[in-house]
């Protein structure tokens, strides 16, 4: 007879087609019923890489994403990737094995407390509950886009439960309408202000993409001949790069921000506007009327002077269905009179740095110039993001996935190339990472070069230090020694797990890139560039980060 386990598995595979995870006592029963599913399990070598596996799928595919580790400390093991998980808004289900109903172990801790101290709900399922357990965590995670953790407790796990029941399919809500006379007489004054606007501009984050919005600011953008800008997590939705100005904050070109300033009238679209995107409060100028439409329940911004609460695309259509209905309503003509390619242009570099080492900002252009068009960007945490989000573009949201900035974690990006690889079979995935997470990863380099094998491209930016911190604490005078890390050959560790390392300290040496793409990718192994930069050279988000904490 079936067991509880695999009423768990196989009402979650008729859900997801993926499952990332390490076995152990806790999993061993779901895993084995798993393997009878059309879901494909891959295994990783850490309970954390699991949760970011699974998370990268999400945002690079959109699907719901599903993870599994055993009870204790292979639970643990999963809560920095867990939290990163919340605070990104990201559907991902975590099957876990949980103390027995008898009483805990010794070694067993509060796993439903640790779960709802990073803000994941727990589900426990039972002999006779299992599948409909399945599908409410599956629906919770759907609905609220959160992680949800399915707990089996250890003495329930391998009971017979009789056949898998079939279940309803998960209630899922409508796009969020704005609602009443006041949201409307918001989305009027939208409309107004931006016909009226000499220089206007639309802001757009993740939250527009995931709402599918690209086409309806598309239109909007048009029609009121606006400016665009993104954040890191939203660029390339606009339809029209040639009027885009790149990424607000820190990782926007200078002259780019400046035009930022200029703007009359701003509409911000799906982002939440934390101090990164928002400089720190510096981005819009004191007069600029600023207006918001999101989910959240108010404004996320003191600057924010009129807030519609709906869904993105639904909002936005109506503000062009509005604006059409405006008498004498025209393109302002500002996007047509600057110079936006010039704007958003950063430093080349010079090559070498003054310490002798390779300018990453020289590293980072001629890597723009030499990835895979067809890229999807995976970024660990560290000092070395500017580079990537300054200097690779892409084509859309979906294809820059940051797993650890929204907890502010290093140490996620090797297994977040696992994920980003089985979501999108097509594509070449690149990971940027620093010396200091690529070590803390560094298990799961084995899953992410068996995974995206001749697809897969990692780029460390190797300078000795945990420079985020060197440029922060070290400027102050604190002991420099903690922040070092000895000299690390990431590429001679990835050529013993079957990657093709190449240590890059010049810009010549990245020429290795070029024959790589040259050979047929089933000839091809895994690539790791191990750049050996120079920790003089400071990103300019991490100026401003600097400055703001002085």
């Amino acid at each position: 007879m079936p067991t509880v386990s695999a009423h768990v598995a196989v009402t979650l595979a008729a859900h997801v087609d993926h499952v990332f995870g390490v076995m152990g006592n806790g999993n061993a029963y779901f895993l084995d019923a798993l393997c009878g599913t059309d879901a494909l399990f891959t295994a990783v070598r850490h309970e954390a890489g699991a949760v970011v596996a699974a998370d990268s799928l999400h945002r690079a595919s959109g699907r719901l994403a599903a993870a599994t580790t055993t009870y204790g400390a292979g639970f643990t093991n999963t809560l920095t990737a867990l939290a990163e998980a919340v605070q990104a808004h990201v559907p991902l289900v975590l099957v876990v094995g949980d103390e027995p109903t008898s009483g805990p172990r010794p070694w067993d801790v509060d796993q439903i407390a640790m779960a709802s101290a990073v803000g994941a709900r727990t589900y426990t399922v039972g002999r006779a509950d299992a599948a409909a357990t399945t599908v409410i965590a599956v629906e919770h995670a759907l609905t609220y886009r959160v992680p949800t953790v399915l707990a089996l407790p250890y003495d329930v796990a391998a009971l017979d439960a009789g056949p898998v029941p079939e279940t309803l399919p998960p209630y899922l809500p409508q796009p969020l309408a704005p609602r009443g006379a006041f949201a409307d007489g918001v989305v009027q004054e939208i409309a107004t202000a931006l016909a009226s606007a000499r220089r206007p501009l639309l802001l757009a984050g993740r939250g527009a993409w995931a709402a599918g919005a690209g086409a309806a600011l598309g239109a909007l953008a048009d029609a009121t001949g606006a400016l665009t800008v993104t954040t890191a997590l939203g660029r390339g939705i606009f339809p029209r790069s040639e009027f885009d100005l790149g990424v607000a904050g820190g990782f926007g070109g200078e002259k780019a921000m400046a035009l930022v300033r200029e703007a009359d009238v701003a509409v911000v679209v799906g982002a939440s506007l934390n101090q990164f995107t928002m400089r720190f409060g510096d981005l819009f100028a004191p007069g600029t009327r600023v207006f918001q439409i999101d989910v959240a329940p108010a404004a996320t911004h003191p600057h924010v002077g009129g807030y519609v609460r709906g869904d993105a695309a639904t909002v936005a259509a109506a503000i062009v269905a509005e604006h059409a209905t405006l008498e004498g309503a025209s393109p302002s003509g500002w996007r047509e009179s600057v110079d936006v390619a010039s704007a958003r242009r950063h430093e080349p570099g010079d090559g070498t740095a003054a310490d002798g080492r390779l300018d990453p900002r020289s590293a980072a252009a001629r890597l723009g110039e030499l990835l895979p068009e067809d890229r999807v960007v995976v970024s660990d945490g560290g000092h070395f993001l500017g580079w990537a989000n300054m200097y690779w573009p892409v084509s859309s949201p979906d294809r820059m996935i940051m797993v650890g900035s929204a907890f502010q974690a290093i140490g996620l990006g090797f297994p977040s190339v696992v994920g980003a690889a089985l979501a999108r079979p097509e594509a070449t995935v690149v990971l940027t990472t620093g010396d200091g997470g690529g070590l803390m990863a560094l298990s799961d380099l084995e899953s992410a070069v068996r995974v995206a094998g001749g697809r897969g491209i990692t780029v460390v930016w190797n300078d000795g230090a945990y420079s985020a911190e060197m440029h922060l604490y070290g400027r102050k005078g604190l002991a420099r020694e903690p922040m070092l890390i000895p000299d690390v050959d990431f590429a001679g560790v990835a050529t013993a797990l079957g990657a093709h390392g190449v240590v890059v300290r010049a810009v010549r040496d990245l020429d290795a890139l070029t024959a790589w793409r040259a050979r047929p990718v089933r000839d091809r192994r895994f690539l790791l560039l191990d750049l050996r930069i120079s920790g003089a050279v400071v990103a300019p988000f991490w100026e401003e980060i600097v400055r703001a904490s002085s």
